[in-house]
């Protein structure tokens, strides 16, 4: 059957002050956030518009970001299953196109060493392995003539913003090495400033050899036509209200209509509304990450910063830094925001994103900012993702929890959820392919309390203490 190939534009106007623990769902066919990535990525491909109808599918997918659209790659390619993309806005409204473009050797929040308290060595050397090979399809995929996401190759930094962390930074590094096997090495302040970068706050670093900046809306609109191109079918506007078992099969009801299909896979990540479903209801805490974007730098500007590369920066702050130099000679960072999406618009948010800014490169005082925004993290409970079936009964699936570390690693996930549903799953044996999402139990009411307060600790651990 030959595809359709219209695409609807969004026609409501973007929710500053969107909130997924409040939201009953993300709304309807609403604009994108005003990103730098939407701003210059050019117009989203054609998709194939709101479900108008009832319809049977073998495989429907909730969310149309990087895990959903890989989801859907990964079940054509390697599965022969045409699945069908179900988006409540436009395509890749969410995470995907509101992050910082930077792709790491990680996923979750915890460092390998974390990794080896938590599980033990020989788990951790395998979910290193996992890892790897994930940045290996990232790479691989983006090879696509379909995808063309502006790489930038070539490592990462994570930069001691402080004397007082280079212990552990050392520490991690020999982690890194001796146990894993993964050279990493730790420069000095004035190899960092000759190479890479004059970041005024930089004491030292650790240089991880994999890490990549990408475009991250350019990254989501090559997916959704590699995805279309092997058959997936692609409705936007089209946001799910609700998600019952009947019979064999799962019926997603939509505005246009209802969807039944064999096989369901959430991949919504921060933009899961507790009324989605039961089985991912309050398992991801959503936070808040806000990003600015420059006016491009003068040649005077950057030759003062020395910007030399263009790989993804990060700081050690818990609340941490994750800043670049584009390819278009502009700078980009962001850091965590408010705690409520009624308090986003709230412009100390973006003051002290600047101050950020100012204290790493203090001759940027002042300097035009181009783009600024906000999105919602999915930062799991005990800071790690989960690829899951968490039912056997029930033919549901979800990949999500990244922590804002799923630009890279949400290409395998998807990958994994989509050889899940295809029952070719069983050799999965990780933690994070094994056990659900954890909850919080009890304390889900109160957890923005302890979000403001741990806040707090966090600034007097990083900057005072």
């Amino acid at each position: 059957m030959e595809q359709l190939v219209r695409t609807v534009r969004p026609s409501k106007p973007f929710d500053p002050a969107y909130d997924p623990n409040r939201a009953a769902n993300p709304g309807e066919g609403k604009d994108y956030a005003p990103t730098y990535w939407i701003a210059t990525a050019g117009p989203p491909p054609a998709d194939d518009g709101p479900v108008s109808r009832d319809i049977d599918v073998d495989v429907a997918i909730v969310g149309s970001g990087y895990t959903g659209l890989s989801c859907a790659i990964h079940l054509a390619r390697e599965h022969g299953i045409k699945a069908t993309v179900l988006e409540a806005n436009g395509v890749a409204w969410g995470c995907s196109t509101r992050n910082g473009g930077q792709a790491q050797i990680s996923a979750g929040r915890l460092k390998r060493s974390q990794w080896i308290e938590r599980w033990g060595v020989d788990v951790a050397r395998k979910l290193h392995v996992e890892i790897s090979e994930a940045f290996d399809l990232f790479r691989d995929l983006i090879r696509s003539p379909e995808i063309a996401c502006d790489p930038q190759d070539g490592g990462h930094l994570y930069i001691a913003h402080r004397n007082k962390v280079m212990p552990s930074l050392e520490a991690e590094s020999r982690v890194l090495n001796d146990v894993f096997g993964y050279r990493t090495r730790i420069l000095g302040r004035d190899e960092i400033h000759r190479d890479f970068v004059r970041d005024n706050e930089a004491v030292g670093a650790l240089y991880e050899p994999d890490g990549m900046g990408i475009h991250a809306a350019r990254l989501a609109f090559g997916y959704l036509t590699l995805a279309r191109k092997l058959g997936a079918r692609v409705h936007t506007s089209s946001p799910v209200l609700s998600c019952d078992q009947k019979g064999g099969g799962v019926h997603l009801r939509t505005p246009g209509g209802t969807v039944r299909a064999r096989a369901v896979c959430f991949a919504t990540a921060g933009y899961t509304s507790p009324g989605l479903h039961s089985l991912t209801k309050h398992r991801l805490m959503p936070i808040l990450s806000n990003s600015i974007v420059t006016r491009v730098l003068t040649d005077d500007e950057r030759a003062a910063l020395n910007f030399r590369t263009h790989i993804p920066l990060t700081d050690t702050r818990t609340l941490r830094h994750y800043y670049r130099l584009l390819p278009d000679g502009r700078v980009q960072i962001g850091s965590r925001s408010a705690i409520t999406g009624t308090d986003a618009v709230n412009p100390r948010h973006l003051d002290r994103l600047l101050e950020g800014l100012y204290r790493k490169f203090p001759v940027l005082t002042g300097i035009k900012v181009d783009y600024s925004w906000w999105g919602w993290v999915d930062v799991s409970h005990d800071m790690m993702p989960r690829i899951f079936r968490p039912d056997p009964k029930q033919a549901l699936f979800y990949a999500m929890g990244y922590g804002g570390n799923g630009v890279m690693y949400s290409a395998q996930a998807g990958r994994r959820m989509a050889q899940m549903v295809a029952g070719k799953g069983g050799t999965l044996d990780l933690p994070i392919f094994t056990s659900p999402l954890p909850s919080h139990g009890l304390l889900t009411p109160f957890r923005r309390i302890g979000q403001w307060g741990m806040y707090r600790w966090y600034y007097l651990k990083d900057e005072i203490l």
